[in-house]
This record gives C-alpha cells, sequence and structure tokens, in this order.
C-alpha cells in the first residue's frame, strides 16, 4: 500500500512570521473575516472627537482633555472589571453595587473608627474579593446562572448600603489622599519621568518577548512592526503628557483693565497613571499568565477546556473574585470624584459599564475581547456624555445616543461572528 507523505509543517524557527506587507495583508484578511477587534470603537471615538470639536471650540481644550479622562476613570475601571466575566460569557449585575458598598466602606471606617486610609482600602479590597468568590462559587459549583445571582446582590446590596450608611444618608470624602487621586495632578517633571519609564519598560518587554520567541524556535512578527507600535505608543504618550504639562486654568481674562489671577492647573492628572498601570498588569494577566489563557479557553469552549484538563470551576470563581476586586477600585475612584459616598452610590452604573465593554469590542458570547478594548469603549461613552453636555443638550439625549451606540457595537459583533463562522465554514 503506498501513501502520500503529508506535506511537512512551515518551519517556524526562520526567525519571523513574513515581511511588513504580508502582515498588513493578514490584518485586513482578519478584518473580512469578522475579527475587528477595537477597529469599530476606535472609529467611533475619532468621528466623535471630530464632530464635537466642530461643534464646541472648548471641546479640544486641555482643560476639558483632563476632565474627559476623569469623568471616564470610573466607568473604565468598572468596564475592565467585567472583561473578566464577560470574556466567560457570564455577567456580573451586582458589580455597580459592589463598588459602591466598597467605597462607603472606606469612608465610614475612616470617618467613624479613625482606620488608616490603607488598611482602610486593604479592607475594602479584601470584601470586594469574598463577594467575587461567593458569587463564583454560586455560579460554578452550585450551578446558579450569574444574571440570577448577580441580580440578588444587586438588590441586597442597595439595602446594605442603607445599613452602612446610616440614616445621615452621606459621608464626605475628606482624606486628602483619596481625594487627590481624581482631583489633583502630577508635578510636571514626574509626569515625563513616568512617561520615560514606561516607554522603557514597553522597549525592554518588546525586545525580550523576541528574544524568547527566537530562543524557542517560534517564528517573530517582522521588528518594523515592532519599531512601529512603539513609536506610534511614544507620540500618542508624549503628545498627552506634553499637553497635560499646559496650564489648564481659564485664560487670564481681565477686569478693568486688570489681568485676574489663577492658580496653574497642570500635569498629569493622578489617576491617569494609576489606571493605565492596571491596564497594563491585567493585559499582561490575560496576555501573558495560564490564568488568562484558561479563562479565554473556557470563555470560547467550556467543555473543550475541561477536556483539556482545565479546572473550569476555578477560573469562574477566580474570574468573579477579580472582578468585584477591580469595581473596588472603581468605587473609589467615584468617591473620590465627586467627594462623597451615598446609598445610591454605583446604583446606576454597571449597565454603562457592560456598555462600555461591549462598544468597546468584547463579545456577550464570550471568549473574544481585551482590557484595551473596554478602555475604548469607555472613552467613547465618556465623549458622547463630555460632548454632549458642552452643546447644552438634556440627559436624556445622552441615553439615547449611548444605547444607539450600544446596539450598533452589538451589531457589529453578532454579524462579525456570523462572518466569521462562514469563513470556517468555506475553508
Amino acid at each position: 500500500m503506498t501513501t502520500t507523505p503529508a506535506t511537512p509543517p512551515p518551519t517556524i524557527g526562520s526567525g519571523h512570521e513574513g515581511n511588513l506587507g504580508e502582515q498588513f495583508t493578514a490584518y485586513f484578511r482578519n478584518l473580512r473575516s469578522g475579527e475587528m477587534g477595537a477597529l469599530p470603537a476606535l472609529a467611533g471615538f475619532v468621528l466623535l472627537v471630530i464632530l464635537f470639536s466642530a461643534l464646541s471650540t472648548s471641546f479640544l481644550s486641555p482643560l476639558n482633555f483632563a476632565n474627559l479622562l476623569t469623568q471616564a476613570a470610573t466607568l473604565m475601571m468598572l468596564a475592565m472589571a467585567l472583561v473578566f466575566v464577560i470574556l466567560l460569557g457570564e455577567i456580573d449585575l451586582s458589580a455597580g453595587v459592589t463598588s459602591g458598598v466598597t467605597a462607603s466602606i472606606v469612608v465610614v471606617l475612616i470617618h467613624n473608627s479613625g482606620v488608616n486610609w490603607i488598611v482602610a482600602l486593604i479592607i475594602a479590597l479584601v470584601v470586594g474579593a469574598s463577594i467575587g468568590a461567593f458569587i463564583g462559587f454560586f455560579v460554578a459549583k452550585v450551578g446558579i446562572p450569574s444574571f440570577v445571582v448577580t441580580l440578588g446582590l444587586f438588590l441586597g446590596f442597595q439595602g446594605l448600603q442603607l445599613i452602612i450608611i446610616g440614616t445621615g444618608g452621606a459621608y464626605r470624602v475628606e482624606t486628602p489622599q483619596l481625594v487627590a487621586i481624581m482631583n489633583s495632578n502630577l508635578p510636571i517633571g514626574l509626569g515625563w519621568a513616568l512617561y520615560v519609564a514606561a516607554m522603557l519598560i514597553a522597549t525592554a518587554i518588546a525586545l525580550f518577548d523576541r528574544n524568547r520567541r527566537t530562543r524557542a524556535g517560534v517564528a517573530n512578527r517582522p521588528f518594523a512592526l515592532m519599531a512601529i507600535r512603539l513609536i506610534a505608543i511614544a507620540a500618542a504618550g508624549g503628545l498627552f503628557v506634553a499637553l497635560m504639562s499646559l496650564d489648564r486654568a481659564a485664560s487670564r481674562g481681565t477686569l478693568n483693565g486688570v489681568a485676574i489671577a489663577h492658580d496653574p492647573i497642570e500635569g498629569v492628572p493622578i489617576v491617569v497613571p494609576i489606571a493605565v498601570a492596571i491596564l497594563w498588569v491585567g493585559t499582561f494577566v490575560l496576555d501573558r499568565t495560564r490564568f488568562g489563557r484558561h479563562l479565554y479557553a473556557v470563555g470560547g469552549n467550556p467543555e473543550a477546556a475541561r477536556r483539556a484538563g482545565i479546572k473550569v470551576s476555578m477560573i469562574r470563581i477566580a474570574a468573579f473574585i477579580t472582578c468585584s476586586s477591580l469595581a473596588v477600585v472603581s468605587g473609589v475612584f467615584d468617591a473620590s470624584r465627586i467627594g462623597v459616598v451615598t446609598a445610591a452610590s454605583g446604583g446606576q452604573i454597571v449597565l454603562s459599564g457592560v456598555a462600555a465593554a461591549v462598544v468597546g469590542g468584547v463579545s456577550l458570547f464570550g471568549g473574544r475581547g481585551r482590557l484595551i478594548h473596554a478602555a475604548i469603549g469607555a472613552l467613547v461613552i465618556a465623549v458622547i456624555a463630555n460632548g454632549l453636555g458642552l452643546l447644552g443638550l438634556p440627559a436624556g439625549a445622552n441615553f439615547l445616543v449611548t444605547g444607539g451606540v450600544l446596539i450598533l457595537a452589538a451589531t457589529i459583533d453578532a454579524v462579525s461572528r456570523k462572518r466569521a463562522g462562514g469563513t470556517l465554514l468555506r475553508s
């Protein structure tokens, strides 16, 4: 019996995955097959920026740009938290009230018990992780749908928040370190130093990855592609720091011929490096750790993941723990920005967090999406709210536009999945 030898696999030790042109060709081929990632959200972001810049002269001012970032920070953090459970095809409707409850715990402990703010924050993080473990246990071990479990907590935690806050109804955030997170800026020199450090770390990681892949005999993408990516990040980051280093205070006017003095507002907002650091760590966990790979595997096909030896239940529990822990950070951001915690804190933001993740390109079907997608989606929603506010339109317009963008994003996700399925069938 004569057999035809199989075609030998391509050599992976050749050192590259094709030239730069081939990489772009592969990218556009993926786009045609439905793998669009955050491209629709990025396109929408650019279009919105152009539109609001044309309609409002103050939209692109340094002051408004800084305000936009602080307005988006709370939603961005909650959206990134939700990514971990959405990747599994699950949902956490209690993430918003978890942020409110834990922020209330922080402020009440400081105000009533004199607890150091760092200790209070650690306690809140432990409470948040415990809430996530509770949800994960009932979802993964008991088998209750995440929608039901988290809906129950969404309702119950609103009562718990009333108990924590008490009859007063509100607590002011008076700890200077907490207030500074959303309301103060880094010194200009420190902002530039962090920018340089971030670029050095990004370059070192990129070179380390290339060297590791080369030593392992795995193909590398073209060096030019890595260089283009780093240059683009450096240019965008440098432009941002330079813009934030300008005096953002209102222009000095004159009153009876005398200049009106003002304190300068300059430097990168403190919340920005905090959010970027969390984004980087979370991306590292999803892209470069076993937990991240297993999370995507479970979200893509739980049964196949189970047969491959992945502990599906533990991955689900860990995802909910991560989500609730990051929700704590979102709650602290919100309390710092508003300057007060109330019994209603965090009650309405969770749906906006889900919307931000979906708008950014995270699939509600699970298995597809990244943290940066949620961050971009949060920026899109923040731009809508900020731009409509500058135009003086009513709040109802904000809800209408945001809802329309969400439906459009969900439609794109569904259509892209159908196209990807059709491509697989044809191949």
